[in-house]
C-alpha cells in the first residue's frame, strides 16, 4: 500500500470520527479516481432514522450519476469498515472497482459481540460473497485499532 492510499484510509478514520462526533455510527469512506484523486467522501448519516445512509452507498450513487462506466471500474473506494451487504451490492451494481477497508465485518461483529450489542437486522457477510469479482483489500491492522476505539466510544464502553 502506498502513501496516497494510506492517506485515504486515514481520512476514512477521520470521517468515522466526525460521524461519531455528530452522534452517528463511526463509518467514513473516500472515493478515489484511478490516479488517486479524491472524487468524493462521506460519513455515516443514519442517526436521523434512514438506516440506508451509509457512506459507501452514497458514494456509489454519486459515482453512477457522475462517472462513466470506465471511470467507475478504475476507481477505488476506501472505507473505515468493510461494506455491508447493501453497500457491497450497490458497489457491484454501479460497477465500481477496488475496495480497500480498514476493519473487516468479522472484526466489527466480534467487537460488537464483546460489547453486548445485538446483531444487526441484516446478516454480516464478506464483500466477496455479495460481489465475487471485485478486488478487495483489508483489514489494515495499524488503523483497525483506531476504528475499534471509535465503536467502543459509540457504544459507551470505557477505553
Amino acid at each position: 500500500m502506498d502513501d496516497v492510499e494510506l492517506r485515504h484510509l486515514r481520512r476514512c478514520v477521520e470521517l468515522a470520527a466526525e460521524a461519531l462526533e455528530a452522534g452517528d455510527e463511526p463509518f467514513g469512506s473516500v472515493l478515489a479516481a484511478a490516479d488517486g484523486t479524491v472524487l468524493g467522501e462521506d460519513r455515516n448519516r443514519v442517526a436521523l432514522g434512514d438506516r440506508t445512509r451509509h457512506p459507501e452507498f452514497e458514494l456509489a450513487r454519486w459515482a453512477a450519476a457522475n462517472m462513466t462506466p470506465g471511470q467507475r471500474a478504475a476507481a477505488t473506494v476506501f472505507t473505515s469498515g468493510e461494506h455491508c451487504p447493501m453497500c457491497a451490492a450497490a458497489h457491484g451494481w454501479v460497477g465500481l472497482g477496488r475496495i480497500v477497508y480498514v476493519s473487516s465485518s468479522k472484526q466489527l461483529a466480534g467487537w460488537l459481540a464483546e460489547l453486548g450489542v445485538p446483531a444487526p437486522p441484516v446478516r454480516t457477510l464478506p464483500i466477496r460473497e455479495i460481489v465475487p469479482g471485485v478486488e478487495v483489500e483489508g483489514p489494515v491492522p495499524d488503523l483497525a485499532e483506531q476504528v475499534r476505539a471509535l465503536h467502543r466510544r459509540f457504544h459507551g464502553a470505557p477505553d
